[in-house]
């Protein structure tokens, strides 16, 4: 297929190759904003901790979460600005095939950093506020309920979807 020929695949959509693969990048970039926004939000909070006056008495399970988070923020936030920088390095040499699925994968991992980050933060506030089984429990269950909500769901929609296309 050539890149001037219409090109459908499984969308419905009327377009070449080139123009689903343009929306297909328009679309991650604006995740990569969402995401971008929330680690900012998190990142920013954590930043802000040791300049606390209780940060001193963290004890050291609460130090090394808080550490642990701090890397993961960063280690987020590295792989929400990858795609761009990714582009930057493979622009205008026609390969953006490459650039949408590498992104797409990039995308994957930074969404697994900001489940990650969401759930060492709050279970680091709760163990701080209401103590050490408190951030354990609520770390686990915002972990099982991020598990259901970013994995299984997808999972199970992409499964009902494909159940109820047509010759299936």
């Amino acid at each position: 297929m050539s890149d001037v020929e219409d090109y459908t695949g499984s969308t419905g959509r009327n377009e070449t190759r080139e123009e689903q693969l343009d929306r297909n990048w328009a679309e991650l970039l604006q995740e990569l904003r969402v995401l971008q926004t929330g680690v900012q939000i998190l990142a920013g909070f954590l930043l802000t901790l040791p300049f606390q006056e209780r940060f001193e008495h963290l004890d050291d399970f609460q130090v090394t979460l808080y550490l642990v988070n701090v890397v993961i923020a960063t280690l987020t936030t590295a792989f929400i600005l990858l795609p761009v920088s990714v582009h930057r390095r493979l622009f205008r040499q026609r390969l953006k095939a490459t650039l949408v699925s590498s992104a797409d994968s990039i995308t994957k991992i930074a969404l697994a950093g900001v489940a990650m980050l969401s759930v060492g933060t709050a279970a680091l506030v709760f163990d701080v506020t209401a103590g050490r089984s408190a951030g354990l429990t609520a770390g686990g269950i915002l972990l099982a309920v991020l598990l259901v909500l970013l994995i299984y769901v997808p999972l199970r929609l992409n499964h009902r979807a494909k159940g109820s296309q047509p010759g299936s």
